[in-house]
């Protein structure tokens, strides 16, 4: 199956799903909901469930059972855009080319939005128990390996690591994005390989190239924030460069970020060697992060 379709499929299995397990009920808690379904469901690149269910294709060709914890890292990764918006933070008021949540809901709705997607992550994981064949040990390791990631060591400590600039070097901006951004895609991984049974070889692989692909991915984010559009990006560009924020190419330059940016994918494309002929999908998703243009 060609890449494209084996991504258009899975986009459709994974919003799919999404859609299922957060309805709308009529309830006196409706207008959370509508807050909480209007950024998980408001579209997005859904690159982490992506990444889990190519990490889980290496060792399982049915990736269903994976659904839940898919579902799960798009929810952490949905309420930390929620929360990284908000006027204490970034002050965005657009994202994916809509108001963002707090504009529409409040401030007040959008903090509980965002801890209630938080929760909701956890849930839906515990909840799959009954009907998974996934081992109790299995699945607190994978638990284990997203709450870390989401939590100090990894996108929040990442996250004020960003607000309260310490130093400007490479080194710094690294570690930073480390935990803010390459955390959740490295836990991503991590878990569709401990889900799908894969050896310690194959695990610590699978993190060694989602380490790489995620600082990639964030220094990719910093060039299309420099050089591309509003209506590419569906969201300001150049508030980075407006908010004196460090970033790869305030820090090294657009010419050195593009070599950077080549450089890490290269190096995480390396690490996929031991898996042979399967890894593809792992592949052609680097390669679709390198030239995407939002």
């Amino acid at each position: 199956m060609e890449f494209m379709t084996w991504m258009n499929q899975n986009l459709k299995i994974v919003d799919h799903y999404l859609e299922k397990i957060l309805p709308e009920p009529l309830s006196r808690q409706q207008q959370l909901y509508q807050s909480m379904r209007y950024s998980l469901l408001s579209g997005g690149k859904r690159i982490r469930p992506l990444l889990m269910l190519a990490s889980y294709e290496l060792f399982q060709k049915d990736s269903t059972p994976i659904l839940p914890y898919a579902a799960a890292v798009e929810m952490i990764h949905a309420y930390s855009l929620i929360h990284d918006d908000l006027p204490a933070m970034d002050n965005d008021d657009f994202r994916r080319g809509k108001p963002t949540n707090h504009k529409v809901y409040g401030e007040a709705m959008a903090i509980l939005a965002g801890d209630a997607l938080l929760n909701k992550a956890v849930e839906i994981i515990l909840d799959s128990r009954s009907t998974s064949h996934f081992s109790d040990a299995t699945i607190l390791d994978c638990l284990s390996v997203l709450m870390t990631a989401s939590g100090s060591q990894g996108m929040i400590g990442g996250q004020v690591v960003d607000m309260f600039v310490q130093e400007k070097s490479q080194d710094y901006l690294e570690h930073m994005h480390r935990l803010k951004t390459g955390a959740l895609i490295q836990a991503s991984c991590e878990i569709g390989a401990i889900a799908g049974q894969g050896s310690h070889e194959e695990i610590k692989a699978v993190k060694e190239y989602a380490r790489l692909l995620g600082l990639a991915f964030q220094v990719k984010d910093d060039i299309l924030d420099y050089t591309s559009t509003e209506e590419v990006l569906g969201k300001p560009i150049g508030s980075d460069e407006k908010n004196n924020k460090l970033t790869y190419v305030s820090l090294l330059g657009l010419e050195a970020s593009n070599h950077l940016l080549n450089q890490y994918t290269q190096e995480a494309i390396a690490h996929l060697s031991v898996f042979q002929e399967k890894k593809t999908r792992l592949l052609e998703i680097a390669d679709y992060l390198l030239k995407r243009t939002k």
